[in-house]
């Protein structure tokens, strides 16, 4: 692991990936201090998602933006320098060298952290083939894991199946994000590289990006639990 001093809980990051911002603030005040960190993605983001990044912020929640922004450079700068006023913690920019240098060199020297989405979780080598990329899902993933590190971004999203691969190839540059995280025996969903929360951790994982697994459980609390004990297990 290249971050030892996170503490388990610090380590997990919460999709909200829920249909309203009341939905959001019911599991927020649901799960207490279980989570290190909230992700405001798509859904919630035109759900007035954007106020209620700004209000978590504010009342001292690290939060994650989750925008996967890529368009010309002025545009993604402009709304880096927007998202920091938010007073974001995380911020995503799909791993394209010119969109990532326009995000860097629009940081204002606050704490935001820009995160390169190398590949979806949803996609394999496949659909990768299908979209015109030639090479496997892992030659993308690092390649664009090396352009982050060449762009100056704090990290890259990646699946836990490159996590350790990307380790060997950039070592402790970047912080390393995973999504894509399920408990032994869950339903996959859309998910493709999938992994849990301990298997994340020992390939390298500095953080977990976890969703269903905890929206969709009979007891949000308990779920979220149990992934913190598993991240403390797999990093004592």
């Amino acid at each position: 692991m290249a971050r030892p001093d996170l503490s388990p809980h610090e380590r997990l990051i919460l999709a909200l990936d829920l249909p309203t911002v009341d939905d959001a603030e019911a599991m927020i005040a649901a799960l207490g201090e279980r989570v290190g960190v909230y992700k405001i993605g798509l859904q919630l983001l035109f759900a007035g998602g954007v106020d209620f990044a700004a209000r978590l912020a504010d009342g001292g929640h690290d939060v994650f933006v989750d925008a996967k922004l890529l368009d010309i450079d002025n545009t993604v700068a402009s709304a880096v320098a927007n998202i920091e006023r938010l007073g974001a913690r995380f911020l995503t920019v799909h791993a394209y060298p010119r969109a990532m240098r326009a995000a860097v060199g629009a940081l204002g020297g606050t704490t935001l952290s820009l995160l390169g989405v190398s590949v979806l979780t949803s996609m394999d080598d496949a659909d990768l083939a299908a979209a015109g990329y030639a090479g496997s899902v892992q030659d993308r993933v690092i390649a664009r894991a090396m352009d982050a590190r060449a762009a100056g971004m704090a990290g890259v999203i990646a699946s836990p199946a490159e996590a350790r691969a990307l380790r060997v190839a950039i070592g402790d540059d970047l912080i390393l994000v995973t999504p894509g995280i399920r408990t032994a025996g869950a339903e996959l969903s859309d998910q493709k590289r999938a992994a849990t929360p301990a298997e994340a951790i020992r390939a390298g994982a500095d953080y977990l990006v976890v969703g269903r697994p905890i929206l969709t459980a009979a007891d949000p609390s308990s779920a979220a639990d149990s992934i913190v004990n598993e991240i403390a297990a797999a990093t004592g």
